[in-house]
């Protein structure tokens, strides 16, 4: 399928000289697809004559003046940076004249940003940030990571549906199941706002698999995992931290001697299969689940290889249809009476 995605050029750490050359690296394996790259003119014009694609068939530039820092107050950047790279990018997804949009910009402003121009899907009362992780059994997707600190059960029951759908379409795997992040798997466990959440989803037609915990993230026990934003940041945060601690912990112990460094030097296959394992680059990129436009966000660090791995997500979203997959099961739990919340659905719309 034929898919064109808007590229925010200028967001991130690195700019141009990071997303410009893993854009060219999508498209090399990626004969269908199409890159509108939006930022100022001449730096991405300078970056794509130095990578000698400066007539890129499949690449066009889309020009903006202005650049969301990666510090930005939120309301600065909607209400001031009309001509941003990021909001040009977002308002080329609301016109039709791309089926995603991916940054590696500022978070709070890439959400509120994209939230303001392209509203939310009918049946859908607020966003969710929804990433992968690595498990011992492949990956999981957790969701809410950071958009919504405070949820009604509703809201999750709605993350539940959300992050079901993009399994089951991307993963094309039938009824996924769903975990409820808490502090314990009994049903007595958790507070009130947890507890409604587990029943509204025992009610639901979600394949429920009750309360997980934090350790059964990695364990794989379910497909996706369902949180607010505040937990899921922290939970997130602190993967990190540990991940690159064991990273920092495994070089000092390689190479304290003479010994180690040999032992190192023996067991270089292994150490290089279990980076390439643990190796955040090969997960880069969540999804901002909910709006009327596919929206991926790629870390601010991300370097050539990840911001790649982005653009594939976004990608996979287009050419699975998630946007119209999730419209229409929200639509039809809605006329089943499962959810409820205060965004209207109109079931013409989840159907178009």
């Amino acid at each position: 399928m034929k898919s064109v995605i808007a590229v925010d050029a200028m967001g991130g750490d690195h700019g141009p000289t990071v997303t410009v050359p893993a854009c060219l690296d999508f498209l090399d394996s990626h004969g269908e697809a199409q890159l509108l790259l939006v930022g100022l003119a001449q730096p991405l014009a300078e970056e794509l004559a130095r990578h000698r694609a400066t007539s890129h068939p499949r690449i066009a530039i889309v020009p903006a003046t202005e650049v969301v820092g990666m510090d930005e107050d939120i309301r600065t950047a909607i209400r001031t940076k009309r001509h941003s790279s990021m909001r040009v990018a977002i308002n080329l997804v609301k016109e039709g004249r791309a089926q995603a949009c991916v940054s590696a910009g500022n978070t709070g402003a890439l959400m509120g940003t994209a939230k303001f121009v392209l509203k939310t899907l009918p049946g859908i009362d607020r966003p969710a940030i929804c990433g992968v992780l690595p498990t011992r059994k492949g990956v999981v997707y957790v969701l809410d990571l950071g958009a919504n600190a405070d949820c009604t059960p509703d809201h999750l029951l709605q993350f539940a549906v959300m992050g079901s759908t993009l399994v089951e379409a991307v993963e094309e795997r039938a009824r996924p199941s769903v975990g409820l992040l808490n502090i314990g798997s009994e049903e007595i466990k958790g507070n009130d706002v947890v507890k409604r959440a587990a029943e509204l989803l025992k009610a639901s037609t979600l394949n429920f698999h009750g309360n997980v915990e934090g350790d059964d993230i990695y364990k794989g026990t379910t497909d996706v995992v369902v949180c607010d934003g505040f937990v899921g940041n922290v939970a997130l945060k602190t993967s990190e931290g540990l991940a690159k601690m064991m990273g920092d912990f495994l070089k000092e112990e390689y190479t304290r001697g003479v010994f180690t460094r040999l032992a190192a030097l023996l067991s270089l296959p292994v150490i290089k299969a279990f980076r390439r394992r643990l190796d955040h680059r090969r997960y880069n990129g969540a999804t901002l689940l909910g709006l009327r436009g596919i929206v991926v966000k790629s870390h601010g660090s991300a370097d050539r290889l990840a911001f790649a791995t982005a653009l594939e997500r976004a990608n996979s979203e287009v050419c699975h249809g998630l946007n119209d997959r999730i419209a229409a099961e929200i639509a039809r739990l809605h006329e089943l009476g499962v959810l409820a919340g205060t965004n209207r659905v109109v079931p013409t719309e989840a159907a178009a």
